[in-house]
């Protein structure tokens, strides 16, 4: 795609041109081949090299590496598991949910070194993340997660009162926060394009601009074919999270749903000064559909969330909504009063992958466990993802660890039903969220 620098400002702040690496051509063989040039796939490709030199890798991605998800996403590095902790707990049971915890903690950790181990230019500010309630019943729904927390015996956040809260902002819209040091934020496509550097140092074979058209299992492994070539492979991986809607084999697996974010102009000093935020953390409420926000490097805000976007599970085209935008800015001079008329530069939007379950899922096709998709991350997925890249790496290489013995892995992702009901489940879904916050949590 030529025009991929307009698909987000992360997207046109990629240094120099970018020139796609060359398509797959013709008849090639491989050990293993990735599908999905996102941070999933790349990570995958590069802990594989790192496990076995000798291992043949090659990575296919439709469009350029971080085109999707991974380079229009917010920038976020937090430990979040699908949605709360109540609700994974409710869901999976105490323990389960107690260990999805630490394995983000430990996935946060994870990109931090993986970040400045490599010296990944992205951006990156090891800042912090403020979850912050600005309603009684968001400050309900916090207060039950610091509960469990405790229970589980694990620290790593601290508590904000007012009082604390409004030394780092200068806003009466905070009624009480949850602070963790171990998180940060940074530039995501940045981030991508280091990964795939990264992979390629280490050996792994990338082909641009080469969209799968099929993939079948074959008596020894799988034939997956592109527009211009095919490649035979023992092991495969499906990096394709909401884009897994374009292969019947997954597509029933998870919804893609569209969030969307507005980016203002520089602040002034004068401005930045007027709204305090010295301490540069990513925020987010605790409505149901968050609104998150975080500074970039050069002092813009990048306000996302307040609503999602839903279209048909193949619809992959959703990225602009005018009302959601509309929203978004009118919110950040609700929290703000004082940015009044700041004007905005950037919109966008981009799909997240959504389970029945709203759970992250690393899952096999098939008894053999030859092929290995990963989706669900629900727009939480930046540290999360490259963690489980190299889980996915453990998996096809037989190193077992505490990360392959997680609960999500290899477990049965719930179907979504046919179609037209998932479509209108999701808009169900949808409206009592709205409805629920509207009575709630706003």
């Amino acid at each position: 795609m030529s025009d991929y620098r307009q698909k987000s400002w992360w997207l046109e702040t990629l240094p120099g041109n970018i020139v796609p690496n060359p398509p797959l051509e013709a008849y090639s063989k491989a050990d293993v081949v990735i599908i999905g040039g996102g941070y999933t796939g790349l990570s995958a490709g590069y802990h594989l090299k790192q496990l076995h030199p000798d291992m043949d890798v090659r990575l296919l991605e439709s469009d350029i590496c971080g085109y999707g998800a991974s380079g229009r996403n917010g920038g976020f590095s937090m430990t979040l598991f699908g949605l709360t902790k109540g609700i994974t707990k409710f869901r999976f049971n105490n323990e389960k949910a107690r260990s999805a915890h630490i394995y983000m903690q430990n996935a946060v950790d994870y990109l931090h070194d993986v970040i400045t181990r490599n010296a990944i230019e992205c951006d990156y500010e090891r800042s912090g993340y403020l979850l912050v309630g600005t309603s009684p019943a968001q400050v309900k729904r916090i207060e039950h997660d610091f509960k469990i927390l405790k229970q589980w015996g694990l620290g790593g956040t601290e508590r904000w009162d007012r009082k604390r809260l409004s030394e780092e902002f200068h806003t009466d819209f905070y009624q009480l926060g949850w602070f963790e040091p171990r998180c940060g934020i940074l530039n995501p496509a940045k981030l991508a394009r280091g990964l795939k550097n990264m992979a390629e140092k280490q050996g792994v074979i990338i082909h641009e601009n080469s969209p799968v058209k099929s993939f079948q299992r074959t008596t020894n492994g799988f034939v997956v074919k592109t527009e211009q070539g095919e490649i035979h492979c023992n092991q495969l991986v499906l990096a394709t999270n909401a884009y897994s809607a374009m292969f019947p084999a997954l597509r029933k697996l998870q919804y893609p749903a569209f969030t969307h974010v507005v980016l203002s102009e520089p602040l002034s000093q004068e401005q930045y000064d007027a709204i305090g935020w010295k301490n540069r953390a990513g925020v987010e409420d605790a409505r149901d559909l968050i609104h998150y926000y975080r500074l970039t490097r050069d002092n813009r805000i990048l306000m996302g969330g307040g609503d999602v976007s839903i279209g048909q599970r193949n619809e992959l085209n959703h990225d602009l909504n005018e009302k959601v935008f509309s929203h978004l800015k009118a919110h950040l001079t609700e929290i703000f009063p004082q940015l009044k008329g700041l004007g905005f530069t950037h919109q966008w939007g981009g799909p997240i992958s959504v389970t029945l379950d709203a759970a992250p899922v690393i899952g096999y096709l098939g008894k053999d466990k030859r092929a290995i998709f990963s989706m669900g991350c629900i727009g939480h997925g930046v540290s999360m993802t490259t963690l489980n890249g190299r889980t996915i790496a453990e998996l096809i290489t037989g190193h077992r660890t505490q990360r392959t013995e997680m609960f999500f892995v290899g477990r049965k992702a719930l179907p979504w039903p046919p179609d037209l009901i998932s479509y209108g489940l999701a808009h169900t879904v949808k409206g009592l969220m709205h409805l629920e916050d509207r009575l709630y949590y706003k």
